[in-house]
């Protein structure tokens, strides 16, 4: 087995709702923000090749979104979905299954492009088969008020008119080093992806711990629809992952890919950065 980090671009978001209830003074530190208070995310997906299986979890934002949308969230860089998966020698259609761990527009949104004519849409892995979870898909498709905006029909609904969609739960193993954990804080049964690699185990951490500087407890996005929830969900798997050496891969982080985990007297805190594929 062979794991790849998958970078779709970056976009900007307010840092504001990015980091919740702490004060700019401390996060700015973090993550400085430019003069409209937005931060700089990455969108990095990961990409699994198992014999003849080509998993890619979450893919990004997409580009079928128009102008006035991409206005909100000034997606930059030169990095995107298909060319980082052709530098590893692969291409949309090479992947057989489509992982989503959640529906928000910036980690399903490369689901779904446009139809050649630009009179529909088509599913843009179309050999895949696609993962969600009937819970959470049930709560993106009868959106509440406070995430309406996150769940676009264009990125979902035609991923089920295509007959590809399949639902999973966090006891299904698509391969024997591939688990899931289901976490309820961020929005309902979103799924982080848990893989056994080279002697390690690999926590693909999705908007639980989006960045290396949400490690802290407290800090928790203004997105979150439970905080509380996240609360206690980051208190447990921070424990169950430095006690097991787990590693952490950050998919929102601009520039960390991968971390290890120590505990410190002001609780679980970074040990090192890495790249996915020094390991």
């Amino acid at each position: 087995m062979q794991l790849y980090s998958i970078n779709s671009g970056h976009f900007k978001l307010d840092g504001g709702a990015m980091f919740g209830v702490v004060p700019k003074s401390i996060w700015n530190k973090l993550n400085p923000a430019d003069d409209n208070n937005m931060c700089s995310w990455a969108m990095r997906c990961l990409l699994i090749e198992s014999g003849n299986r080509l998993i890619l979890v979450d893919n990004g934002m997409g580009n079928k979104q128009d102008e006035k949308f991409f206005g909100y969230y000034y997606l930059h860089g030169n990095d995107s979905l298909e060319k980082s998966l052709n530098n590893y020698g692969f291409s949309c259609d090479d992947v057989t299954d489509m992982v989503l761990t959640h529906l928000h527009f910036d980690h399903c949104g490369g689901s779904i492009k446009h139809t050649k004519d630009k009179s529909g849409f088509e599913p843009a892995f179309k050999n895949a088969t696609y993962y969600s979870n009937a819970k959470h898909w049930e709560w993106a498709t009868n959106p509440n008020p406070r995430e309406k905006a996150s769940f676009l029909k264009d990125n979902i609904m035609p991923i089920q008119e295509s007959g590809q969609l399949k639902f999973i739960d966090a006891g299904t193993q698509l391969i024997p080093e591939l688990s899931f954990l289901e976490v309820n804080g961020h929005t309902d049964a979103m799924m982080l992806p848990i893989i056994e690699y080279k002697g390690t185990t690999i926590a693909y951490m999705a908007d639980l711990i989006p960045s290396a500087g949400h490690l802290p407890i407290p800090y928790v996005m203004a997105y979150d629809t439970r905080p509380l929830e996240t609360l206690k969900e980051k208190e447990i798997i921070l424990n169950r992952a430095v006690e097991n050496d787990w590693k952490l891969f950050l998919e929102h982080d601009p520039s960390i890919e991968c971390i290890s985990l120590e505990k410190t007297e002001k609780g679980i805190r970074k040990k090192d950065s890495f790249l996915l594929a020094e390991l």
